[in-house]
């Protein structure tokens, strides 16, 4: 989409409305978004009714009422709710291609009809084993672009498609090329050209030897794989986050505890799921200072075991939340917050209900706003750069649209967020400063080519596979 040209009318530097501002996130361009209803996610900064946001290149320099910005070009944010983007600390993009594939699938096979089609075996076993490297970076690409047009301008992508060097050279290319800030999670890869986990010093050295870039890294230490310690070394050696997933269906619990026990957990640890742990376990996790991750809708469905969030907030953890994987499950972010708030005040309204007095707090729609940005950055070592709306950080901004049919008329901002949006209601998404969907349409990427090219790697990847497509599979 070609860039806009300012009005020729009204105020100085002001745009058409629909009409693009020109070069959003170069030095020196300073962008006014205007008269929204500002969700900061900073206590210091608060919260207005009617207020704007001003980004200088690639940074916020101000969030207020009536800002003087002289000079600088306006974004109309009027009937728009003006908050920082969405994080999702745990997403398998390499599956793209096999979304809603195991829609009713679980996690292992238990031996009975509903477990024949299962993640283990058909997608980690079968599927994965048959990427080529030109199928890992259109399912990266694609995943990235189509969470982006959600709203979701920061991802950890767990990426266990490591079969070879060029594997991991594509997911990074992928998540560079789509331009949204990224978490490279190294994790494993198969067959005899796998280098993991004594390729990710070549990686780190070559793609994330600075942090003044969108894209970090972290290290992939999943316990359930011999050698595992190896990688937490070299992930501590080389100073990035650990990340794991800890889930009780594959009896981890032993080994987690043992680590435990060893005094292995530190804030650089970031545990996915947490289900089927031992209180000391837990404990352990919270007094170390490990992020814990949430995929609510994927736990409940996929059987990993009860979305442990109760847990989480009573030992005094606030988790971030993730959409695991699409062959299950969407990975928008409001499906994620809507069962995280839905879970957790079942579950107190069950226990009240049941006469209990002793009971949690319910949560609010804020909270899970926050588990969705501010938490996540937390998690993800990134709070210094983004996840609210302060004055230095840089600028991942979404506009949602509040005049929508499904929304008007407002009434209360978290709340419309978490209970009434989805999608269609992302307006505008900033990443660093640079626009990325403007007016409900995504910029920089040519849709319906990247579809062809996933429509083909799916078609690939079945024959390869040895899998039937079947679109009425029962």
């Amino acid at each position: 989409m070609a860039e806009g040209a300012a009005a020729s009318s009204g105020a100085k530097g002001a745009t058409r409305v629909g009409v693009l501002p020109k070069g959003s996130g170069e030095p020196g361009r300073r962008l006014l978004i205007k008269g929204g209803h500002v969700l900061s996610m900073d206590p210091a900064v608060g919260d207005f009714a009617s207020a704007d946001v001003l980004v200088a290149g690639t940074t916020i320099e101000a969030v207020g009422p009536n800002l003087d910005a002289g000079g600088a070009e306006l974004i109309d944010a009027a009937g728009m709710i003006v908050m920082p983007g969405f994080i999702d600390t745990h997403h398998h993009q390499f599956e793209t291609a096999l979304r809603s594939f195991l829609a009713d699938g679980i996690l292992v096979n238990d031996g009975k009809p509903h477990g024949a089609v299962n993640y283990y075996e058909h997608i980690l076993q079968t599927f994965s084993m048959v990427y080529r490297p030109e199928d890992v970076y259109i399912n990266e690409l694609f995943g990235s672009i189509a969470q982006l047009d959600a709203g979701v301008t920061t991802v950890m992508d767990v990426s266990q498609i490591h079969h070879s060097p060029e594997h991991s050279d594509a997911v990074v290319q992928a998540l560079k090329d789509a331009g949204r800030r990224s978490v490279f999670g190294y994790f494993e890869g198969w067959g005899e050209a796998a280098r993991y986990p004594d390729d990710a010093r070549r990686l780190k050295s070559e793609y994330f030897a600075s942090d003044d870039q969108l894209l970090t890294m972290v290290m992939g230490g999943e316990i359930y794989l011999p050698g595992y310690e190896n990688a937490w070394k070299t992930g501590r050696e080389l100073g990035i986050p650990i990340a794991l997933h800890v889930v009780g269906t594959f009896g981890m619990a032993p080994t987690f505890d043992e680590l435990a026990r060893a005094g292995q957990f530190g804030p650089d640890n970031i545990f996915i799921h947490m289900t089927g742990m031992t209180d000391l376990a837990w404990k352990t996790a919270a007094d170390a200072g490990a992020h814990v991750s949430l995929s609510v809708p994927i736990e409940m469905t996929m059987r990993h075991g009860m979305p442990p969030i109760q847990k989480a907030l009573g030992l005094g953890m606030q988790p971030s939340l993730s959409s695991d994987v699409e062959c299950t499950m969407t990975a928008d972010p409001f499906t994620q917050m809507r069962s995280a708030l839905t879970l957790q005040r079942a579950l107190v309204n069950d226990a009240a209900l049941a006469g209990d007095e002793d009971l949690p707090a319910l949560l609010t729609s804020r909270d899970v706003i926050r588990f969705a940005t501010l938490e996540g950055a937390k998690g993800l070592k990134l709070d210094g750069k983004t996840g609210s709306l302060t004055p230095g950080k840089e600028a991942d901004v979404i506009l949602l649209d509040a005049t929508a049919v499904n929304v008007t008329p407002l009434n209360h901002v978290p709340g419309a967020v978490v209970t009434l949006m989805e999608r269609s209601n992302v307006d505008t998404v900033m990443v660093a400063g640079k626009i990325r969907k403007w007016r409900g349409a995504l910029l920089d990427a040519d849709l319906p080519k990247l579809r062809r090219e996933l429509e083909a790697s799916r078609d690939y990847l079945f024959e390869a596979a040895g899998v039937e497509r079947d679109l009425f599979r029962a």
